[in-house]
C-alpha cells in the first residue's frame, strides 16, 4: 500500500506542475507563436536527455516512438498552446478535464479495461468541478480555443493508454528522451510553415522556456510516464485535474485573480473526483493480498 501512495504522489506533481503552464505561457512568453513555443519546449529537453541515455529505438520503436511522441507531445502540446493563447487559462484547463472521460472508454477498447461507472462519476465530478473553478466573468468561449482544447485532450488521452499498452524494456528517462525528441522533430517543419518567425527572445522568454522544457517537460514527464506504466490508465488520468487547479490557484496567488466561493467549491469537488479516480474496493482488496504475500514469503 506504501508503494501504491508514493506512486500516487510522485505521478500527481507532474499535472501539478503542468498547471503553470498557463501562467508560464502567457506571462513569460507573449506573442510567441504556439507550435513554436511546442516545439521549443519538447526538442531541446529531448535532445538533451538523448545526450545522456545514448541509446536509439530498434525495430517496431521506431514507429511507436513517433507516434508516442505525436499523441503526446506533438499534438497534444500544439492544441494546448492555441487553447491557452485563445481562452483564458481556467478555460483551458476546463476543456482539457474532458481527458479523463475519454481515458476510461479508450482504455476498455485497447487494454480490455471494465468501464467503471466510478471512475465515469469521478470524471465527471472532476469537469464540474473544473467549471466551478473558472466561473468567472472573464470565461469567455473562443470556439477555435474549444476545439483545439477538446482535440489536445483526446490525443494525450490516447497517448496515456497506448503508452501503458506499449513498454519497451528501456529506462524510463531514455523513454522520456525518445518521446520529447520524436514529439519536437515532428513539430519543426510545422512551426516553420505555419507559423511566422519568432521575435528576438528576451530574458523572460528564456526563463519560461527553461522552465517549461526542463521542469514542465523533461522532469514530470519521468515522473508521468513511471506513473502510467505503475498505475491503472484511469487512476493516473484522474490525477490530471489537479493541473486546472494548480491554474487557478497560481492566477489567484499572482495575477490577483478572485477565488470565489463557487470556486472554493470547484477545488473540493476536483479533491473528491481525483479520491473517487483511487478509490475501487477490488483494487484495494488486490493490494492486500500481494501485501499478504510478500509478508508470507517474507516469514
Amino acid at each position: 500500500m506504501r508503494t501504491h501512495s508514493s506512486d500516487l504522489l510522485l505521478t500527481a506533481l507532474a499535472p501539478a506542475i503542468w498547471g503553470s503552464t498557463y501562467i508560464v505561457t502567457t506571462q513569460f512568453l507573449p506573442g510567441f507563436p504556439p507550435m513554436t513555443v511546442a516545439m521549443l519546449r519538447a526538442l531541446p529537453a529531448g535532445l538533451l536527455l538523448l545526450i545522456v541515455v545514448r541509446r536509439l529505438p530498434e525495430g517496431i520503436w521506431w514507429f511507436r516512438v513517433f507516434v508516442l511522441g505525436a499523441l503526446n507531445f506533438s499534438i497534444f502540446w500544439s492544441m494546448l498552446f492555441v487553447a491557452a493563447y485563445r481562452l483564458p487559462g481556467g478555460v483551458a484547463a476546463t476543456v482539457a478535464a474532458v481527458q479523463p472521460l475519454i481515458v476510461v472508454f479508450l482504455a476498455a477498447v485497447l487494454l480490455s479495461s471494465t468501464v467503471r461507472l466510478l471512475s465515469v462519476v469521478a470524471a465527471l465530478v472532476g469537469i464540474g468541478g473544473v467549471a466551478l473553478l473558472v466561473s468567472t466573468p472573464e470565461a469567455v468561449l473562443d470556439p477555435v480555443g474549444v476545439a483545439a482544447g477538446i482535440a489536445g485532450a483526446a490525443s494525450m488521452a490516447l497517448g496515456t493508454v497506448l503508452t501503458r499498452k506499449w513498454q519497451p524494456s528501456v529506462s524510463l528517462l531514455t523513454v522520456t528522451a525518445w518521446q520529447l525528441t520524436s514529439g519536437g522533430l515532428l513539430l519543426v517543419p510545422l512551426a516553420l510553415l505555419v507559423e511566422p518567425s519568432v521575435p528576438l527572445p528576451t530574458v523572460d522568454n528564456l526563463l519560461g522556456l527553461i522552465w517549461l522544457g526542463l521542469i514542465g517537460a523533461a522532469m514530470t514527464y519521468i515522473l508521468w510516464f513511471r506513473g502510467v506504466a505503475r498505475l491503472e490508465s484511469t487512476v493516473a488520468s484522474s490525477l490530471l485535474f489537479l493541473s486546472p487547479g494548480t491554474a487557478v490557484l497560481l492566477g489567484w496567488m499572482f495575477l490577483d485573480q478572485t477565488l470565489t466561493l463557487l470556486q472554493v467549491g470547484g477545488v473540493c469537488l476536483v479533491l473528491g473526483s481525483i479520491w473517487l479516480g483511487q478509490h475501487d474496493p477490488r483494487r484495494a482488496g488486490r493490494l492486500s493480498e500481494l501485501n499478504l504475500q510478500h509478508q508470507g514469503e517474507g516469514q
